[in-house]
């Protein structure tokens, strides 16, 4: 290597065809060191931003390749000064033309007496479209390094175009012919990702049609052996926007209601939390100031998502998802997991208080005063009572994660948790666990309406919050009837009645404790949805 001596010339020279780079060690330890920790700090997927990064090291690379066009894929493994580390998915191209490197240069290069620079490939369409080809002329079975998939549905498919798809936060999602989607993980794990396998199980194996189709994917086998998802190729669905956006505009409307209809919130019926409910068991008072249309949708939503759980819970032959009873170990290992999150939020609420005011500092010293009957409501999680099954679920289910098109819902992203490592997102849990992640984004979407345009409605924001509970109980009551008639029909096992409301209060209330931690660090004015979300279940 030769470092350059003029402005004109790059910094880093090589006499070293682009083919034979990364096996040059000079090249990589400059790469790595030089080049990349400053670049991928700056990155929208890059999970490390609240921790200080320490080195860059290159846990594998190879080739992505067609007809003599070379691209590399780079496995870099991010090690931090807190002593973890994280693996991330990079791949790169080289270019000599600047048109071809208006976006995310990694570095200026001199190689083999050619000037030009390292991109992130995602960027050239010459790499898409080579990504595709592989993907749709796959081999049924492919046992080499990279291996590329493709299922029945994605036969006979010629490239004609590509973009991306838009702000993502932790993937790099593109949208190919204006049909199809390819999702590259960012951030990786040595195992198949959950959004592959649920992907591939819901749609190739279950024929579960409110969900975008499994059609092709690529997966890595590393030097260990290990099987790491890349890239996930499906369907697109055309839709109208998400839930939560659809549902904030739907709520704006109910709160409306309010002085149009010159409604009283104080005299509005109330019933219990957790009651069950048909649409005809909803008062008239309630459907006349709410809307019969926002009922009907939560219904809707309701069935899709007892559809995908009765999909997951009725195999009999993966292992990776035959539905599993409660025993020992998973009480251990959901206790463990419960304190040691609980633990982490008790001190943030006590680092945190001096930002709360109001009815969020009276909630947080309310939590801060039944600290220890929280901690036992976990402790109480006693596996020998309960009867019902534990199966594959969503993990990470809320409004953003569910599309809406034509009265209708598709449900994306299963990932899982973000804070769980990969082999806990597998972890078979009750799937009202995922109920209580939706009930929790119900209630974050009537908070957010009552935030988002306080000066819009005239009754005061304490009276605000009193109809936005009543309606809470309403949606959520609804969403329950619905969901369990259809389980139980279906026999999906979810217990007695007894059992499912203790599951449903346990999850609602791990998941309104792993909220609060996000508010108090970053928006703690919110802070006051959670903590309410809390005080609803222990004084419940």
């Amino acid at each position: 290597m030769e470092t350059a001596a003029t402005d004109n010339t790059p910094a880093f020279q090589f006499n070293k065809t682009w083919e034979e780079l990364l096996d040059s060690s000079e090249f990589v330890q400059i790469f790595l060191s030089d080049v990349l920790e400053e670049y991928i700090v700056k990155q929208r997927w890059y999970a490390g931003k609240a921790s200080k990064l320490k080195y860059i090291e290159l846990a594998e690379f190879f080739k992505i390749q067609q007809k003599g066009e070379v691209y590399y894929g780079l496995i870099l493994e991010v090690n931090f000064v807190e002593a973890f580390y994280q693996h991330y998915f990079l791949p790169i191209a080289f270019v000599t033309d600047d048109n071809f490197a208006q976006h995310d240069r990694i570095l200026p290069i001199e190689i083999n007496n050619q000037r030009g620079y390292i991109i992130d490939a995602a960027n050239l369409e010459a790499f898409r479209k080579l990504v595709f080809e592989r993907i749709a002329t796959a081999d049924p079975i492919d046992t080499t390094k990279v291996q590329y998939h493709k299922s029945h549905g994605f036969e006979n498919k010629s490239y004609e175009s590509s973009r991306f798809m838009g702000l993502e936060q932790s993937n790099t999602s593109l949208v190919y012919n204006e049909k199809y989607v390819l999702k590259f993980f960012r951030r990786i794990f040595a195992d198949k990702n959950p959004d592959y396998e649920m992907s591939r199980f819901l749609s190739e194996k279950k024929g579960f049609r409110n969900t975008p189709s499994y059609l092709g994917s690529i997966n890595l086998v590393d030097s260990e052996n290990s099987n790491i998802t890349i890239g996930l190729m499906q369907e697109m669905i055309p839709n109208e926007g998400d839930s939560w956006d659809y549902m904030l505009k739907e709520l704006h409307k109910v709160f409306s209601n309010l002085e149009y209809k010159s409604i009283d919130i104080e005299s509005l019926p109330n019933i219990d939390l957790y009651e069950r409910l048909s649409i005809e068991n909803i008062p008239p008072q309630i459907i006349d100031w709410a809307g019969l249309n926002l009922f009907l949708k939560v219904q809707t939503l309701a069935k899709r998502t007892a559809e995908m759980h009765i999909a997951l819970g009725s195999e009999f032959e993966e292992t990776a998802f035959t539905p599993e009873h409660y025993n020992g170990d998973y009480e251990v290992w959901l206790k463990n997991k419960m304190l040691y999150q609980f633990q982490n939020r008790l001190n943030t609420v006590e680092n945190n208080m001096h930002k709360l005011d109001g009815l969020a500092l009276d909630l947080a010293k309310e939590f801060l005063d039944k600290k220890n009957s929280i901690r036992k409501r976990f402790v109480d999680f006693d596996w020998t009572k309960l009867k019902g099954e534990r199966i594959r679920i969503h993990g990470d289910y809320h409004l953003g994660q569910v599309l809406v098109e034509n009265n209708d819902f598709y449900i994306l992203d299963f990932e899982g948790e973000p804070e769980s490592t990969i082999r806990d997102r597998k972890v078979k849990q009750p799937p009202l666990k995922d109920v209580a992640g939706l009930f929790r984004s119900f209630h974050y979407a009537i908070y957010a309406t009552i935030f988002n345009n306080k000066d819009s409605y005239p009754s005061s924001q304490n009276n605000l919050f009193k109809g936005g509970e009543i309606l809470y109980r309403y949606i959520t009551g609804l969403f329950l009837g619905t969901y369990v008639t259809l389980t139980q029909n279906a026999n999906l096992n979810l217990g007695y009645n007894q059992e499912r409301i203790f599951i449903l209060k346990y999850c609602l209330l791990e998941k309104a404790i792993y909220e609060l931690g996000y508010e108090l660090n970053s928006r703690p004015k919110w802070a006051v949805i959670p903590l309410k979300g809390i005080s609803n279940i222990i004084n419940h």
